[in-house]
């Protein structure tokens, strides 16, 4: 984890960052490209607040597509600004879809990516009889009923370290395809089958990989072991699908209880803490 001290004059805070990424090119700034991405918002934003460019790095980076409801940043300057004016301001300068939910200082030694002990990711199903209406888009639909006994079983194969070398994406540019998976549950809450997945860190397409093998188990074409023997292959080609980004929403990142960060409150996409 970094350490040292902050130049005289300049402070870290760390900001929370809720958005729906339907309309986003992904969370990262694209270099000479028009494409709109939820970094380049923000950082526009917080730029105007701050009245200097600022630049922001981020516990983990979300695809196109993909949502949050607690993405952690955090971003030096030497604007005095207090809590509330960096969550009002900035929020003034934003669009709809993006939104700072809690800004707070932090000291030298924090850093949004590095300083994270694990991320929590859920992944939204609905399994029913009619496409979703309303949440169209920002789930994935299944028709025929899901058995999520038989998911959980496929799961449990996937929790602890493994290379997750079959569920990489292609465009992964991590130095290892090794990860700790501590927890793949799948619940069901009335009609809507709902993934949790929390580990260490995350591959890139990791997680909507994880679900194109799951899947096919819940809907009876494969067997639970199946996931165990493609992970134990290590071989992107023999995986299943990418699922759909989405459904996918970054849920939650976990720090030491010292910075003293808010309590992730329950909404309509946080069906459990």
């Amino acid at each position: 984890m970094p350490g040292g001290s902050l130049p005289p004059g300049i402070s870290r805070f760390a900001l929370a960052i809720e958005y729906c990424g339907s309309c986003y090119h992904g969370w990262q700034r694209l270099a000479g490209r028009s494409e709109p991405t939820v970094q380049a918002a923000l950082e526009q934003a917080l730029s105007f607040v701050a009245a200097e460019p600022i630049t922001v790095v981020c516990a983990g980076r979300t695809d196109a597509g993909v949502h949050a409801i607690n993405q952690i940043v955090h971003f030096d300057t030497i604007a005095q600004r207090d809590e509330k004016a960096w969550v009002m301001g900035v929020n003034s300068q934003l669009p709809a879809d993006i939104r700072v939910r809690w800004a707070r200082p932090v000291t030298a030694t924090f850093h949004a990516r590095f300083s994270a002990r694990a991320r929590t990711y859920r992944y939204l199903v609905a399994n029913t009889s009619a496409q979703p209406a309303i949440a169209a888009g920002r789930c994935l639909w299944v028709r025929k009923p899901l058995d999520i006994v038989a998911m959980q079983h496929a799961a449990n194969f996937c929790l602890g370290e493994h290379d997750f070398s079959s569920v990489r994406g292609s465009s992964c540019q991590a130095k290892s395809p090794v990860r700790t998976l501590h927890q793949f549950e799948f619940s069901r809450v009335n009609d809507w089958v709902i993934a949790e997945l929390r580990g260490n860190a995350f591959l890139h397409h990791m997680v909507r990989n994880l679900m194109g093998l799951i899947l096919p188990v819940g809907l009876g074409y494969k067997k639970p072991e199946w996931v165990r023997d493609v992970l134990a292959l290590r071989d992107r080609k023999q995986g299943g699908k990418t699922e759909a980004p989405g459904a996918l929403y970054l849920v939650k990142v976990d720090y030491d209880q010292d910075y003293g960060f808010p309590v992730s409150s329950k909404g309509p996409f946080m069906l459990s803490d």
